[in-house]
């Protein structure tokens, strides 16, 4: 890492109205260096980086590169610049191949030409080598979220990028394929290429960056070279206060309890999954992991009769239940929160209230069915002050709340069906440090009050912090199952690629 600057920014603001996103930021990042952004939602780090691609204008400041000012009026010009960004949130033409996306910006350069779709799968097939096993010629929208990042990371990869911008790169991502990342990164920083890393996972910064700036409400708190500080430290720095504990207190002996809230027995799924076994206890939290692809997710639409032609038994509280479609699931009390919060969460340009209400309509309409506004606002306050949401009005869209409070009205949507299971996919992604820690108490909350609650998340420290057992999905099958202190990342990671099925419980 050199120590003259590629990217230097000076007391740089952007307002959105009344809002002041950023207010006066400096920022500086060396050449050949991996240099992380810490802070929580609406801090300003997003803000920050769309004004150095081009996306948003500042009100005021200055950005120099490579020693000279710059006026980056598009991502265009960005990227003639050098400068690459793979968004935290994924923007894949859905309908082409992955090919075509991974050379979008130069696949129609001489348009008298006919396009060499061979060539160009053989050119998406050496850059996606580097990241997974993806098909080059699959359509975008048949990809799971997870390898949909890849695409975004492989599209970056391409460029001859001399800066290249990851916003929560990892968040969609198994530990297997985040490792792959860092690897890559780690082999561009020594090419002296320059990464601006944005991520919440403290491990993820102290594991593979070299320096970490901070931002809080949209000003520069600080720099710290990663091996003079700690995590606790970049932490207190982000919230302006103190977290002690990240994850609430598991279950005690004392509480433990052999009642089953809901029995899954031989759920089979011809494609996706076979000989599902397993069992939902009153007061825990039950942690799915696995690859990509291991089936976790499939698994638990499947209980919750959202796809597939699903064979087997699901019993709730001893009753044997009959699910046709997600309605009855509903019905009987079981629902599932999507890994994709913005694409099927939640709908985004609907109120807080109304997303609230979506799932059970009948419970805030009149006999006629007429949606009563006041009952559905009573319930959406209820519910949002017990998740502690932070909002203006609950008459605000979605879209207009940081990411931790869209997550909280999610979670509100499944309780206003008075859920006795709840199914949470990656229920912290693209989530801040103070956020998660409140979900993951109101997680524990919701176990102790009696709700199943089961949490599939490819962040293994969350599932280690936040379980009291894991089943570890590995090909359609539960390879194993880990608790206590044998529920470690090095126990899981074995029970993720080994095929014989195993028991490492405490």
């Amino acid at each position: 890492m050199a120590d003259d600057p590629i990217l230097q920014i000076s007391n740089l603001s952007k307002a959105f109205g009344p809002v002041q996103a950023l207010r006066g930021v400096s920022f500086e990042l060396r050449r050949g260096e991996i240099h992380a952004i810490a802070g929580e939602n609406g801090a300003g780090k997003s803000t920050l980086m769309n004004v150095v691609d081009g996306i948003l204008r500042p009100d005021s400041g200055e950005i120099r590169f490579d020693g000279a000012p710059v006026d980056i009026v598009s991502p265009a010009m960005a990227q003639r610049l050098g400068i690459g960004f793979v968004h935290q949130e994924i923007a894949l033409c859905p309908d082409v191949t992955v090919a075509e996306n991974i050379f979008m910006a130069t696949t129609n350069t001489n348009p008298h030409l006919l396009m060499n779709y061979r060539d160009l799968e053989q050119r998406a097939t050496a850059v996606l080598g580097q990241l997974g096993d993806i098909d080059p010629t699959s359509l975008a929208r048949d990809l799971s979220i997870s390898q949909q990042q890849l695409v975004e990371i492989a599209k970056a990869l391409t460029l001859d990028c001399r800066v290249l911008i990851l916003d929560e790169p990892t968040a969609a991502l198994t530990e297997k394929e985040a490792q792959v990342l860092f690897g890559i990164m780690r082999r561009l920083a020594a090419q002296g290429i320059s990464i601006i890393y944005i991520s919440h996972r403290m491990v993820e910064i102290f594991d593979n960056c070299d320096r970490v700036t901070v931002f809080r409400d949209g000003q520069y708190i600080t720099t710290r070279n990663v091996a003079e500080t700690t995590p606790r430290e970049i932490v207190n720095a982000m919230v302006g206060r103190v977290i002690e504990n990240l994850y609430p207190e598991k279950q005690s002996a004392a509480e433990r309890s052999d009642e089953v809230i809901l029995a899954v027995e031989n759920l089979c799924e011809r494609r996706r999954f076979s000989n599902i076994t397993f069992d939902v206890r009153k007061g825990e939290i039950l942690g799915f992991a696995g690859l990509i692809g291991a089936g976790r997710s499939e698994i638990a639409k499947g209980i919750c009769a959202l796809e597939g032609d699903v064979t087997g038994e699901v019993r709730l509280k001893g009753r044997r239940l009959a699910r046709r479609n997600y309605k009855d699931s509903i019905a009987e009390g079981i629902v599932y929160l999507s890994e994709d919060r913005k694409g099927d969460g939640l709908f985004l340009e609907m109120s807080i209230a109304a997303n609230v209400s979506a799932l059970a309509l009948r419970q805030v309409a009149t006999r006629l069915g007429i949606i009563d506004d006041r009952r559905e606002g009573d319930q959406a306050i209820r519910l949002g002050e017990r998740l502690n949401l932070k909002c203006g009005h609950i008459g605000q869209p979605a879209s207009a709340l940081s990411g931790g409070n869209q997550q909280k009205v999610a979670i509100a949507k499944m309780l206003s069906v008075k859920p006795q299971v709840i199914f949470l996919d990656e229920p912290t992604r693209g989530v801040d440090v103070g956020a998660k820690a409140e979900i993951h108490r109101i997680l524990r909350e919701l176990a102790r009050s009696g709700v199943g609650i089961v949490v599939i998340s490819s962040e293994l420290p969350e599932l280690i912090g936040v379980c009291d057992r894991v089943l570890v999905v590995r090909e359609g099958q539960i390879s194993g199952e880990v608790s206590g202190d044998a529920m470690t990342e090095e126990n899981i990671m074995h029970l993720a690629s080994v095929l014989e099925k195993q028991r490492l419980a405490v």
